[in-house]
């Protein structure tokens, strides 16, 4: 006689244990404790642990002051609207990693748009916001001209907005304190000069953005003012400001007019605003035969400057990490706290830190723990 097929069951262990865990809760309609949990599944005691504090962070559980959980009814999944700068900046797309996994961790449902380095976009982005109606918005768009325009579209339909490293009108501003971050990059240039050239500085100069504004702007003011702290023989005119909108070819364009004007063998000092501007004054400086006598400093820390940092030949002498893994934790908790109607700072800054070739090795460690310890800020660990 054959014998009969066993039929398998497809079943996840540990999600019959969560469910088993709901099912008493609900049968009981009172608070219990870890304790009667546990006496009265015989889940072990740590997985019940585990399984309550999970389903309490996303909504299905509460824990009373005396520590015991009920159920509760299950609220609304949360929708964020979040604008990314632009999925072709590396700056940019490594915010939008953190922002994904922050969110997907802590149960909230993101709609991301492209804001594609364009305020026309921004503003078209904004309006399928309000269309879609999201809770918050997280918008990384750079024009300040923009801003106001943005930032009235979610005020007239209420929703609360972030604002990622550029202000706009009424909304809770998250990123980096320029002007700090500026200083970083003269104290970077400074010692490289004082080391490299034996404190002989020609001329200092500055890869601005205009179009995002004063703000951003900062960044080149706290370098030229950093490094006239330390060389205060430099006169005015040995500081000099070009445009190069964040953007490589439009940097290496700017830095090549100013190269035609100068006098080849000065030692010229660059801050860059970021780390894609540096890369273009490196360009232009390789062309022109003139790598030996730059040094330049970014902001972002991209790959990119990395290797190039890596070489240990580069004009690229250092870059600003601005921490971009813990962009996501942060402004996921950020939105969370202002939906709940806690009180939150209208600034909100980010960590940062000089990166140079003398401590990549280390900062490449710190920037990896930095990232696993931001992913467990809120993710919750699977039980096994």
């Amino acid at each position: 006689m054959a014998k009969a097929k066993i039929k398998r069951l497809y079943l996840i262990p540990i999600l019959s244990k969560a469910l088993d865990v709901i099912e008493l809760l609900e049968q009981d309609n009172s608070p219990l404790s870890l304790e009667d949990v546990y006496q009265r599944t015989k889940i072990s005691k740590t997985s019940v642990y585990r399984i309550l504090k999970t389903l309490v962070h996303r909504g299905y559980l509460a824990q009373t002051p005396s520590g015991q959980y009920r159920l509760v009814s299950r609220p609304r999944r949360l929708r964020f609207g979040f604008a990314v700068q632009s999925a072709e900046m590396p700056f940019s797309e490594a915010v939008a990693q953190s922002v994904t996994a922050a969110a997907a961790a802590s149960g909230v449902e993101l709609l991301m748009l492209d804001n594609r380095y364009d305020p026309h976009v921004a503003v078209s982005n904004a309006e399928e916001f309000v269309a879609k109606r999201v809770d918050l918005v997280l918008e990384f768009q750079v024009e300040e001209a923009a801003a106001p325009r943005v930032a009235h579209i979610f005020k007239k339909a209420d929703i609360p907005l972030v604002a990622i490293d550029v202000p706009h009108p009424n909304a809770t501003y998250f990123g980096v304190d320029n002007f700090e971050v500026g200083s970083e990059a003269a104290s970077v240039l400074a010692q490289y000069a004082q080391r490299k050239w034996k404190s002989k500085v020609d001329r200092v100069v500055g890869v601005g953005f205009s179009e995002a504004g004063s703000f951003v702007q900062n960044r080149i003011t706290g370098a030229f003012d950093g490094i006239r702290e330390r060389f205060k023989e430099l006169t005015p005119d040995r500081f000099v400001q070009i445009d190069g909108r964040g953007m490589r070819e439009a940097s290496r364009k700017a830095m090549s007019e100013l190269l035609g004007r100068g006098r080849p063998g000065e030692h010229v000092l660059v801050a860059a605003a970021n780390d894609t501007s540096a890369l273009g004054v490196l360009d232009a400086v390789r062309e022109a035969g003139q790598e030996a006598n730059f040094a330049i400093v970014g902001q972002d820390c991209i790959p990119e400057a990395l290797e190039e940092m890596h070489k240990g030949t580069s004009a690229i002498v250092g870059s600003i990490s601005h921490e971009p893994e813990t962009y996501g934790p942060r402004l996921i908790q950020l939105g969370i706290s202002i939906l709940r109607g806690y009180t939150v700072p209208p600034y909100n800054y980010v960590h940062h830190r000089a990166v140079t070739p003398e401590t990549l090795g280390a900062e490449e460690k710190a920037h990896n723990a930095k990232r696993k310890e931001a992913a467990q800020a809120v993710a919750v660990e699977e039980p096994a």
